[in-house]
């Protein structure tokens, strides 16, 4: 039985199994063992706490992915203390922030992120520095208390500084055991990691393949040809990926037709939404693939829906129905079961609180432990769940809402959109004007116009763009997904200088 989120190996299985290709150095991508993994783990607690460090004291990883990253963020829970990944896309004042709100005790950094890291920290740079601070040995892993905490997220801070999210050994390990139900054989698979391992979604892959005694290429960063390449370089079976990752893959198209992605049989797309039209795509080019299509937030986990209960398909664009163990509502004004609203949800996975913000975890958590999501859902007559939108995404044109989303849909239905994202700016009529920004595929030949007519034909007139702008590709924030706050101040920037960008 599992007790500690940094101590999750599978005993019983052969430790020389291969656990991590080291991709973030792709020409050499190092293979390492789950015995490799468990030593350097062991090690690193071992090295921690010889250091003088106290049992909830915080570490923190400010770095590219590796394979000694995940050695520190394990080794650091396994020794009682608490991990706290850092976005090392932040500028440098909301790192020193992340820092300093947690109470960083020590910082691992890697060699181009070593002069970022704030004077007064100590810190260990992986390589030789890292090499000799390891401990080799035996180590008793911690037990953990009740309710004591593992690690610290921070939020993407794309509306003011980034929040910590305190998130527990049992909450997660209750995580881990919900996925194994849902699959519970995954040790022949090799994943494809290349979301930033600061973010739920690569590190909750990387605690399932630990745990599952499966195998995983981990990329040090995500670029589009190199995601593609890495399936049959490395026999990847199972991708995993924010919706725009698969977008940006599926441009590639020379790319994909000179390789061979027989060998994926799943791709996993979670954490923003995904279009008819982009899992057409995706099973195009993995013809071998089923796609899960999961949900889930840093404050209450990546564990949400799931197959229905009476064994009906999931259709696409579902995220699933419920799943046992995990209580959610739609709120709408005052009705908490609405058949369309905010989701509110409440499981073994959330978090106590936001760190250091009492008033903030007033705001997001209610008087009976429901996490207000934000996000708006749909349930349909057989109780599966759609995304809608942002409850802050969404804003009016001539008193009608309008969902970025479902408009980003239609957009993409088009032969020639790639991606879009559409954006509100101030406009003292309509109240809103709806800009849309438009990445077309390799050879298209498009005009806003055109953009505009194929809106208009598919979607409520208020709705559709009143301005296009074409992009090569569209921005992409620290979680892979579109930075739709920068479109936005790009969009107004752009109605103020009256000139198209």
């Amino acid at each position: 039985m599992r007790i500690n989120l940094g101590d999750l190996a599978d005993r019983n299985r052969d430790p020389d199994r291969p656990a991590i290709v080291d991709a973030a150095d792709w020409e050499a991508a190092p293979v390492r063992s789950h015995r490799w993994l468990e030593e350097r783990i062991r090690a690193t607690a071992r090295a921690l706490l010889a250091r003088g460090l106290e049992r909830g004291e915080r570490v923190a990883i400010f770095a590219a992915n590796s394979a000694d990253w995940l050695a520190v963020y394990f080794g650091a829970m396994r020794a009682g203390l608490v991990a706290v990944p850092v976005n090392w896309r932040f500028p440098d004042e909301t790192v020193a922030h992340v820092l300093r709100d947690s109470g960083s005790r020590l910082v691992f950094v890697d060699g181009d992120r070593r002069t970022r890291a704030p004077d007064g920290l100590p810190a260990v740079e992986f390589g030789p520095d890292f090499e000799a601070f390891l401990d080799p040995g035996a180590f008793e892993t911690v037990v953990p208390d009740s309710g004591e905490v593992a690690q610290i997220l921070y939020t993407s801070g794309s509306t003011g500084l980034p929040k910590g999210v305190p998130l527990t050994h049992a909450g997660h390990l209750w995580v881990l055991e919900m996925r194994f139900r849902a699959n519970p054989e995954i040790a022949r698979h090799r994943y494809l990691v290349a979301a930033p391992l600061y973010h739920m979604n690569a590190l909750a892959s990387s605690k399932f393949v630990v745990a599952g005694h499966a195998s995983m290429a981990l990329l040090g960063q995500f670029t589009a040809p190199r995601y593609l390449e890495a399936v049959p370089r490395f026999g990847c079976t199972w991708l995993t990926s924010v919706p725009t990752m698969i977008a940006l893959a599926l441009q590639e198209r020379e790319t994909i037709a000179r390789l061979d992605l027989s060998s994926v049989e799943v791709v996993t797309m979670g954490s923003a939404p995904a279009t008819a039209a982009l899992f057409a795509e995706t099973r195009r080019a993995f013809p071998n693939a089923r796609i899960a299509y999961s949900y889930g937030t840093t404050e209450a986990g990546p564990v949400v829906f799931g197959a229905h209960p009476d064994g009906l398909p999931t259709p696409d664009l579902a995220l699933g129905a419920r799943l046992d163990g995990v209580d959610v509502r739609l709120a709408a004004g005052g009705d908490l079961d609405a058949g369309e609203g905010e989701l509110q949800m409440r499981c073994p996975a959330n978090m106590p609180g936001y760190l250091n913000l009492p008033a903030k975890t007033a705001e997001a958590v209610t008087a009976d432990g429901f996490y207000r999501t934000g996000d708006v859902m749909r349930r349909d007559e057989d109780g599966f769940y759609y995304f809608v939108g942002r409850v802050d995404d969404m804003f009016t044109v001539n008193g009608e809402n309008v969902w970025p989303s479902e408009v980003e849909k239609v957009l993409e239905g088009h032969p020639d959109i790639a991606q879009a994202c559409l954006v509100p700016v101030p406009d003292p009529v309509r109240g809103n004007m709806p800009v849309a920004f438009v990445a077309t595929r390799p050879g298209a030949r498009l005009d806003a116009d055109a953009v505009k007519a194929h809106a208009l034909a598919e979607a409520p007139a208020y709705m559709h763009p009143r301005r296009v702008h074409f992009l090569a590709e569209l921005p992409l924030a620290s979680t892979n997904k579109v930075d739709r706050a920068l479109l936005a101040q790009r969009a107004q920037s752009a109605e103020e200088a009256g000139a198209a960008l």
